[in-house]
């Protein structure tokens, strides 16, 4: 007598392999994306060039001026590369992508995993195109293999914790000009802080907030790890800085992503 039983039940996708096809899927949208990746390509040569040859000569005509800059160019181009995730997640939202993805039997939220993890692997990869032609003009890190292991994995929890804010803002922007537009606010960070002048010169009432605000932290503890200039707090700080805004946005995100899909 032969039994009867029912079909087995559709099983979902593991999160870990579904979140690796949406990481694919942005990057493939990077590349297909010309524009912003001349962009990604031109900008740190750009900026390396215009601080160096521009701006380098007045304001340390030695030349040392070139290890001082890197680290804040770094950081700068991180924010300009991240802040497209902002952009493709509102897209996401508003064009319905997200909701055709949830009619899948894989998580929602790995479509923001796979922005998220494309951005740092993007921005890594702009990190090393800085740090190669700064090479190529003069830079020379004196870094030790452990001092360039913290000074990478400082790189990337900060592109971690921009990128995450970049995602909840295009969670709640309306569209995607909009949330460009909001974005943009936090790629001025950089220029109020040490990343291409020291704070002390600056006027008193900036200075303050140069001296306490997140990025100042994190640019003291890579130039500190490259080019063995004084750490001190900064590192600590720095960890402090990014593991929270990390965490503060994830919480965001995950309260305003379910929201966000009701609409």
């Amino acid at each position: 007598m032969t039994t009867l039983t029912a079909p087995p039940a559709r099983r979902g996708a593991g999160a870990l392999r579904a979140a690796g096809v949406f990481v694919e899927r942005s990057l493939r949208q990077n590349l297909r994306d010309g524009e912003a990746l001349l962009m990604a390509v031109l900008l740190p040569v750009l900026l390396m060039l215009v601080f160096t040859y521009v701006f380098g000569g007045a304001i340390d005509p030695t030349g040392a001026y070139l290890s001082y800059v890197v680290p804040g160019i770094i950081l700068t181009c991180a924010g300009f590369g991240a802040s497209g995730v902002a952009v493709s997640v509102n897209r996401d939202v508003t064009t319905g992508a997200i909701n055709r993805f949830r009619t899948m039997p894989i998580a929602g939220a790995t479509v923001l995993i796979g922005h998220v993890v494309a951005s740092l692997l993007r921005n890594l990869v702009a990190t090393g195109l800085v740090i190669g032609v700064g090479v190529a003009l003069g830079f020379r890190p004196d870094a030790t293999p452990l001092e360039w292991v913290g000074a990478v994995g400082v790189v990337g929890l900060y592109i971690l914790a921009i990128t995450a804010l970049f995602a909840f803002i295009g969670l709640v922007a309306g569209s995607p000009e909009s949330a460009n537009g909001y974005g943009f606010l936090l790629l001025f960070l950089p220029y109020a802080s040490s990343a291409f002048v020291p704070v002390e010169t600056m006027p008193s009432w900036l200075r303050g907030f140069s001296e306490h605000q997140p990025i100042t932290p994190v640019i003291e503890t890579i130039r500190g790890l490259l080019t063995g200039t004084e750490i001190g707090t900064a590192g600590p700080l720095a960890l402090v800085w990014c593991v929270g805004v990390v965490l503060v946005a994830g919480l965001l995100v995950a309260l305003t992503f379910p929201r966000r899909l009701r609409r």
